[in-house]
């Protein structure tokens, strides 16, 4: 069975710092693609990142670019969103997706991209 779970969203304030998990079970992220998206509360839900595990690529959105690192490990099967800097407006449930495509067709990342989701994870930043 194909599962993406993420873990890591918290409270914390302005100017502190998450990491969120997304780990992967029922297949390997070295052959798929991994976007983290996000979703306020009263907005879309919204890609903000992304990160190929076979190739290294990444993407930031302009709103999270040198603030936030996507990364892989892919012993661990695991993909993470490293937070810093975080503003209030980053309060969202964050949400990783996986792609069986190692391309990103769209920037930012679009939902109907993905194959796989996980359940989200709360990111609340106070200020």
């Amino acid at each position: 069975e194909v599962q993406l779970q993420a873990s890591g969203g918290g409270l914390v304030q302005a100017g502190g710092s998450l990491r969120l998990s997304c780990a992967a079970s029922g297949f390997s992220f070295s052959d798929y693609s991994t976007g983290w998206f996000r979703q306020a509360p009263g907005k879309e839900r919204e890609g903000i990142s992304w990160i190929s595990s076979s190739t290294g690529s990444t993407y930031y959105v302009d709103s999270v670019k040198g603030r936030f690192t996507v990364s892989s490990d892919n012993a661990k099967n695991t993909v993470y969103l490293q937070m810093n800097s975080l503003k209030p407006e980053d309060t969202a449930v964050y949400y990783c997706a996986a792609d069986r495509s190692t391309l990103l067709t769209y920037y930012p990342p679009r939902e109907e991209e993905f194959d796989y989701w996980g359940q989200g994870t709360l990111v609340t930043v106070s200020s």
